[in-house]
């Protein structure tokens, strides 16, 4: 099949996206508004850009409305400041539910019992029990698309944070100790296997065709989109625990 990206809409376009570019790595992106309101969001639209100094960005769209920006971009414009927390298994379900459109009035921490850890240089808070996150001050801020609410947000790392047992020499993370939660499309993966190419062709025939193994129990075949527990925004339908 082929498709003109000229004639869909946002909604169908983001679909393509998230449903072809994948697995993609989670930020668990925590901030903390002017008046000192703590807020998390996952964002999955989030890579490296820069090595030195170390950079990453994060693509943040509005709200479900279209229009209205979200509390971590308003946030990051304001103050300058964010961290992205790793969030593992054991932590998906909080991740998730952070995904809920609270007021911004709201401490997300709080909301979702998680607790605090100082930063360093940054005055927002990271998440307890993440095994790495960054500090991060802004670098830039570019607004993207033919609406100009969507944006790309440039930070520079000011501080790594990795558990002490996870860091290895040089600079080497033992990322096989990390049970590392990826996004598909509307749901998630875990990160459980690695391997090195070539792999033999037995191994590869017996996998052809299969499809992935489902930890939650449900059909082979369903996912959430074009459901209520899913948006083209990114929110979920409850705020979770």
């Amino acid at each position: 099949m082929i498709i003109d990206a000229a004639e869909l809409d946002a909604t169908h376009a983001y679909k393509l996206l998230i449903g072809s570019i994948i697995p993609r790595a989670v930020a668990w992106v925590g901030t903390v508004s002017q008046d000192g309101v703590a807020n998390l969001a996952p964002i999955s639209f989030f890579t490296a850009v820069g090595r030195k100094p170390p950079m990453v960005s994060i693509t943040l769209q509005p709200q479900q409305d279209g229009v209205t920006l979200k509390d971590t971009f308003v946030n990051i414009r304001d103050t300058g400041e964010f961290v992205t927390n790793l969030a593992t298994l054991p932590q998906a379900d909080a991740m998730h539910g952070s995904a809920f459109a609270f007021g911004p009035e709201v401490d997300e921490f709080e909301a979702l019992g998680l607790e605090k850890a100082p930063s360093e240089v940054v005055r927002v808070p990271r998440v307890k029990g993440a095994p790495i996150a960054f500090e991060c001050v802004v670098d830039r801020i570019m607004p993207v698309g033919d609406d100009g609410v969507d944006h790309v947000v440039w930070g520079r790392v000011v501080r790594f944070h990795v558990r002490d047992d996870l860091y290895l020499e040089r600079g080497r993370i033992d990322t096989a100790a990390l049970p590392a939660v990826g996004r598909l499309a509307a749901e998630y993966t875990l990160v459980d296997n690695v391997f090195t190419t070539p792999l033999d062709k037995d191994l590869l025939t017996a996998r052809d065709g299969r499809r992935m193994q489902r930890l939650d129990a449900r059909p082979a075949d369903w996912s959430p989109i074009d459901t209520d527990e899913w948006s083209p925004s990114g929110a979920v339908s409850s705020p979770g625990k």
